[in-house]
């Protein structure tokens, strides 16, 4: 591979498939902050020019390189870094298409690389656009995959990768949020788009937080920040203070916080500090997997996390205003990045499962009460 020049070349175009909608880091879009400087702008000039960013050598011996995927995030970057004794590591494997192989692929051979010399792989988190080329890069490398023993155990549940189960499970959850039966069947979908649920690799790796990935040459440390998924992890490099932070921190929105996503029973609290765990740090640049890099750690977590406790405000102000509500009405009370009554029915999921988020965390603090089942309807508290 060459090493000390910048390489530059542009991946295939964006497609648009049928997906599992879990698999889908939706979130809140928030203002940029000026505060936060922009390192990639490369990234952030294609951002906006809705294209994909050119693959970029950032240090002699790491690149970036976008694989394209569905929906607005167009994209997710997969970092490579190249180890001491040769060969290739991953840091996120992209979203399991052709277009995607293909990106992938090609943009190994653009640094004079192949795929072959991938030796591991290391997935932040489980989402398919995350996950979603691992099978195929360790079936041409023979490479190890190594994600956090939380999220493997969602995805290798009994009936994890079956895409009936996969329909059915989320028909039952959006019920239980006060979805008719009809609604909650229009919005999942319908099992024969769901085959990549099968196709998911299950990782022969576990790492856990504070455990030095097995990169020879670099310091990837593992810092688990749960909320987004359960055993969602950052890497911060110890040598180089760069943060590869998947999908916990991103410049320009907040990553979907669901209940869906793996069963935890509170997860926006999850989040809530995990940004505040990172935000004790000031790293040289942080590497997002989606958007663009970026300098400013804390600021940034500081403003998701006013984010949020304004969210819960609104969500608040919803509940005075429409007592007895369920979840899935609720949602449609909020503020969206669109109005409520233009989401597509695939995207719906991504709000109603936050909105539940929201409700979990304000129900622990003890500002509302839910009641009934199997939907809960939910008031303010007495005090």
């Amino acid at each position: 591979m060459r090493r000390g020049t910048a390489e530059t070349g542009r991946a295939g175009g964006e497609e648009s498939v049928t997906r599992p909608w879990s698999q889908h880091p939706a979130g809140a879009l928030l203002a940029e902050c000026e505060d936060v400087e922009i390192t990639g702008a490369a990234q952030h000039e294609a951002w906006q020019a809705r294209a994909l960013p050119p693959i970029e050598q950032l240090r002699p011996d790491l690149w970036s390189i976008p694989v394209p995927m569905f929906g607005p995030l167009r994209y997710v970057s997969v970092y490579v870094v190249a180890l001491d004794g040769g060969g290739l590591g991953l840091i996120d494997t992209g979203w399991d298409s052709d277009e995607g192989w293909t990106a992938l692929t090609k943009g190994l051979t653009s640094i004079g690389a192949g795929v072959e010399d991938v030796r591991g792989a290391l997935i932040t988190h489980m989402h398919g656009d995350h996950n979603g080329l691992s099978g195929r890069v360790r079936e041409a490398s023979g490479a190890w995959i190594a994600m956090h023993p939380a999220d493997v155990a969602v995805i290798d549940r009994p009936g994890g990768r079956d895409p009936e189960q996969f329909v059915r499970d989320q028909i039952e959850f959006l019920v239980g949020l006060g979805a008719s039966r009809v609604e909650a069947e229009g919005d999942v979908g319908r099992p024969e788009d769901m085959e990549m649920v099968r196709r998911t690799a299950i990782p022969d790796r576990l790492i856990e937080h504070g455990e030095v990935a097995d990169l020879p040459g670099w310091s990837l440390r593992a810092v688990h920040t749960p909320g987004h998924t359960p055993g969602h992890l950052c890497f911060a490099e110890e040598r180089t203070g760069l943060f590869f932070a998947g999908d916990h921190v991103l410049p320009r929105i907040s990553p979907n916080i669901s209940t869906i996503t793996g069963g935890a029973p509170d997860p926006l609290r999850d989040y809530l500090e995990s940004l505040a765990a990172v935000g004790t740090t000031e790293p040289a640049e942080v590497l997002p997997a989606h958007e663009w890099r970026f300098r400013g750690l804390k600021t940034r977590t500081d403003e998701l996390i006013a984010h949020h406790e304004h969210r819960l405000g609104e969500l608040l102000d919803a509940i005075r205003a429409n007592p007895g509500s369920t979840a899935w009405q609720l949602a449609g009370h909020l503020t969206w990045s669109r109005p409520w009554d233009q989401y597509e029915r695939g995207m719906r999921i991504f709000a109603v499962t936050e909105t539940d988020a929201h409700l979990r965390l304000l129900a622990s603090r003890g500002d509302i009460t839910g009641t009934g089942s199997p939907a809960p309807t939910w008031t303010l508290a007495v005090r």
